[in-house]
């Protein structure tokens, strides 16, 4: 198992713990996709994940993705189909693996806690269903320069998932 999947099972996992806690209060589900508005740029170690999963389907299946990415707005995931579902879910990026979840971050150097604008409107989420962005930026880092490869150094370049897609 690589590093990568260790920790996208990790992520997975703690999203099923706040799911299992906070269900009721979670409005995540196929087809909302309120987190997939923005344009994504995902590591080296994940472009190879993505890559190889993508190389494993049947053409017409690429070709489908392709034509995707010029179907909907620029301000929106190049995976999210018209009807607002993940293209590649099964090697999506770790950070869309944590979407909906409330994060911990830091805004004007104070920590907040943010989710989902669906998300915790009745309940308050446990502290230990919190994930820390700044602890997972670092591990998905940390990941991406441990990966061995050749085609280039591991200076924690970012690739824009848009170009990535329209290669395969």
């Amino acid at each position: 198992m690589s590093r990568l999947d260790e920790l996208t099972a990790k992520v997975d996992g703690f999203f099923a713990r706040v799911e299992a806690r906070h269900g009721g209060d979670m409005q995540c589900q196929t087809g909302c996709s309120d987190c997939c508005h923005v344009r994504l740029t995902v590591t080296r170690v994940e472009a190879t994940a993505i890559r190889a999963e993508l190389a494993s389907w049947p053409e017409p299946r690429r070709a489908d993705l392709r034509a995707n990415l010029t179907a909907g707005p620029a301000d929106r995931c190049s995976a999210l189909d018209p009807d607002g579902r993940c293209l590649i879910y099964a090697a999506r990026p770790v950070v869309c693996r944590s979407h909906g979840a409330p994060i911990r971050m830091r805004e004007n150097s104070l920590p907040i806690v943010q989710s989902c604008h669906r998300n915790f409107t009745h309940t308050t989420p446990d502290a230990d269903c919190i994930l820390d962005q700044e602890t997972l930026s670092a591990l998905v880092l940390a990941v991406d320069r441990a990966e061995p490869r050749n085609d280039a150094p591991a200076d924690g370049t970012r690739i824009d998932l848009a170009t990535l897609l329209g290669t395969m």
